[in-house]
């Protein structure tokens, strides 16, 4: 599994000002209640209703370069769920997208995770691609693809 390169120098509070996302003021009271509270940025940003979770995404994509792909209307083949159990994607919040010959496409919705890639590289045998969707979509397809009869 590579290391990711950005695409951008900017930090992700910077680019999402730049997008008329988020005010200065904002990132601020974000950055003090990451301080003390830890976690990630971005989602410290959707939890105080600063940003959505697909302004999230989108940045993550010009930062990093990841490709962005919504799960809303996506289609996902039953062999391809079966290629990684529904605990793997519920701690990673991750889904199997597609899957061919030895190369497993997933969405994650924290792409920087390169334990979660690794550990789905493993497990499944396959070089993994990575593209951003948001945690509800992810969490919503798990449930559609992963529900017990």
């Amino acid at each position: 599994m590579k290391q990711f390169k950005r695409t951008s120098t900017k930090q992700i509070g910077q680019l999402l000002i730049e997008k008329g996302a988020l005010s200065h003021d904002q990132l601020n009271l974000a950055l003090a209640k990451q301080k003390e509270m830890g976690g990630l940025l971005g989602e410290v940003l959707v939890e105080m209703n600063f940003v959505t979770e697909r302004d999230i995404a989108q940045v993550l994509t010009s930062q990093y370069g990841f490709p962005y792909l919504p799960l809303a209307n996506y289609e996902i083949d039953d062999e391809v769920i079966k290629s990684v159990p529904e605990n793997i994607c519920r701690q990673f919040c991750l889904i199997p997208i597609d899957k061919i010959g030895k190369s497993l496409t997933l969405a994650m919705s924290n792409p920087l995770n390169i334990q979660a890639a690794e550990d789905v590289e493993i497990l499944t045998g396959c070089t993994i691609q990575t593209f951003v969707s948001t945690t509800t979509e992810i969490k919503q397809s798990i449930e559609k693809y992963y529900k017990t009869d």
